[in-house]
């Protein structure tokens, strides 16, 4: 069922499955802020009883990025250009770039699973969306680059953090500062990408990992995943304590003793 179709994103829900996908092929699902309303749209839009969330992109990219009309003088229609954007006050700037991540960070709620399937080019704002998901399956045509620093920007919507998470500090500076292309290959060798997979079976792939997340009791799914999220952030000590309280959650439940 189709719950949302607008500025260049599709909202499908079936059942505890849901399937956010990019819908303007023939610009290669270029991004823009109206788009990132739309992709923040549909995280508040889910219904609760979705678990898992699968991204794709029509056509042969997945996405390129930022629509390059935004990087003219006059910027892209209805919105405002970087220079507007620049000559406003310090906390204005902020709001506004935090409005534009909150398109990015509705995808690692505790609650939901959410799956990146990747073909052909995820550029920058691209990249980035690949990397706001918990899951990436990739075809072996993907390429992935952070282009933000030759423009003389930085990555801005939530995918520093990421990054450096999965491929450390020092492969995450070089990629960024060089924005070379990393191929599917490598992608999967350095830990950025669960799987690689033949082009024509990337939908069947990303089906297929769905399942198998949807087939795990989701509460037990949802504790996993938080034990998970804040073990980089604790010692050893405070992650066994918190496993032992996860898993104390989970024995009352499932014994029914749970209040």
């Amino acid at each position: 069922m189709s719950v949302l179709d607008h500025d260049g994103v599709r909202l499908a829900v079936d059942g505890p499955l849901a399937t956010v996908t990019l819908t303007d092929p023939a610009r290669r699902n270029a991004q823009s802020p109206a788009l990132w309303r739309a992709l923040a749209e549909a995280g508040r839009t889910l219904p609760g009883s979705v678990r898992v969330v699968v991204l794709r992109g029509e056509g042969p990219s997945f996405s390129v990025g930022l629509d390059r009309r935004a990087f003219t003088p006059e910027g892209l229609p209805g919105e405002p250009s970087f220079t507007d954007l620049a000559r406003g006050g310090d906390a204005e700037v902020d709001a506004v770039i935090a409005g534009y991540q909150e398109a990015f960070t509705w995808w690692r709620r505790p609650d939901l699973v959410s799956v990146a399937a990747v073909r052909g080019h995820a550029i920058g704002a691209g990249f980035q969306l690949a990397l706001a998901c918990d899951l990436r399956v990739a075809a072996a045509d993907a390429q992935f680059a952070m282009r933000e620093t030759g423009l003389g920007l930085v990555p801005d919507l939530t995918g520093t953090h990421p990054l450096v998470a999965l491929i450390g500090y020092a492969r995450a500076l070089e990629v960024c500062v060089t924005g070379r292309l990393v191929r599917a290959d490598e992608a999967e060798r350095i830990g950025l990408v669960n799987l690689v997979v033949p082009d024509d079976q990337l939908d069947e792939a990303a089906t297929e990992l769905a399942a198998a997340l949807l087939a795990a009791p989701r509460d037990a799914v949802i504790e996993t995943k938080a034990l998970l999220q804040g073990a980089t952030g604790r010692d050893l000590a405070a992650q066994c304590a918190a496993e032992r309280a996860a898993q104390t959650r989970r024995l009352r439940d499932l014994a029914g003793l749970d209040d």
